[in-house]
This record gives structure tokens, C-alpha cells and sequence, in this order.
């Protein structure tokens, strides 16, 4: 043996004589108070002191494959009943599964803004100016600025020059993070 696995034993002869002084003064503290929930490394070495430091019984490597094997198989079905579980509460949360995103209610506080129709010309797509006046902070002046949004029109019902009503959405593309709701005012 070499110097380090003698101070592994050493560690754990030393570790397993103290686990039976502590277990009293822990079934005292149970008594008295709940657990708090364990981490993993007290988990871990908790289980660890509880080895009875004997060694399993020898396998050949066939026996070692099949009970690797077991293992897999019990935690792939224990994945898959997970994932089952998930995919059912997904589907039991959203409530307006199977209708458009178009005829969907907004939820939470989605913000609705109106603009006008900028550009028609991508499929499916209207880019909107908002244009927004505030005065400002300090001197009270009516400032003026606008920004450009890309909102989802699922029937490209706006054309250039129409003022519309978005809503915030979902990102459904790289630009595009808002959905046309309706059409407020026909350009002329």
C-alpha cells in the first residue's frame, strides 16, 4: 500500500469511530427540531460512513455489463415517465393551446403601443413607427422621438401608412418581438 491509501484508511477508521459518538447527539437534535434537507456531499458522506467497509463480492465482467444494463434501462424509464409528467403540465398550463397566435388573449402585462405602418414589404411582417412626445425632465420642452418595431401580421392585413395596434409577444424571430392585433386606421 502507499502512503496515500494508508491515510485514506486512516481518514475513514477515524471517521467511522466518530460516526457512532455523533448519531446520540444528532437523534437528540431531531427531537428537539426538524432537519434542514441535506446537500449532496453530506448525503454522500453520511452514506459513506454507513459502508460497512467490506468489498462485493467478485463479478465477471458479463455480470458487471448486465447490472450496468439494469441500472440504464431503470433510469431511462424513470427519464421517460419525467418527461411524460412535464409534457402533460405543460399542456394543462397553457390555455390557449391549438387556437392562433393571433386570436390568443395576452397575458400578464403584456404593453400594447399604436403606431404607423413604416414598411409591408417581408411576408407576414410590418415594420411600425412609434412615435412618442414627452416633455423633458428638466425643461419641460415637448420632446419628440419615435423607434422602429417589426411586429408579426399572420394575414398581411396592414399596409405602408396604416396605423396599427401591437402587442408584445414572444420573440418569433430575430427582429420580431411583437404581434399585430388590429388595424386602427386604413392609410388613403
Amino acid at each position: 500500500m502507499t502512503d496515500a491509501e494508508n491515510d485514506d484508511n486512516v481518514d475513514e477508521t477515524a471517521e467511522a469511530e466518530q460516526a457512532p459518538a455523533e448519531a446520540p447527539a444528532a437523534a437528540t437534535a431531531t427531537d428537539a427540531e426538524p432537519e434542514a434537507p441535506l446537500g449532496p456531499k453530506e448525503r454522500r458522506r453520511r452514506k459513506r460512513s454507513r459502508h460497512d467497509g467490506k468489498a462485493r463480492p467478485a463479478q465477471t465482467q458479463a455480470e458487471r455489463l448486465a447490472e450496468r444494463a439494469e441500472r440504464r434501462r431503470k433510469k431511462a424509464t424513470a427519464r421517460r415517465n419525467w418527461r411524460v409528467k412535464s409534457r402533460e403540465r405543460r399542456r394543462a398550463a397553457s390555455s390557449g393551446a391549438g387556437t392562433p397566435p393571433a386570436d390568443r388573449e395576452t397575458t400578464g402585462n403584456a404593453r400594447i403601443l399604436q403606431g404607423v405602418v413604416v414598411s409591408d414589404k417581408a411576408d407576414k411582417t410590418i415594420t411600425v413607427r412609434i412615435d412618442v412626445a414627452r416633455p423633458h425632465r428638466t425643461y419641460g420642452k415637448i420632446v419628440r422621438s419615435s423607434s422602429t418595431l417589426h411586429a408579426h401580421d399572420e394575414q398581411n392585413e396592414a399596409g405602408a401608412g396604416d396605423t396599427v395596434r401591437i402587442v408584445e409577444s414572444r420573440p418569433l424571430s430575430a427582429l420580431k418581438r411583437w404581434r399585430l392585433v388590429e388595424v386602427v386606421e386604413r392609410a388613403r
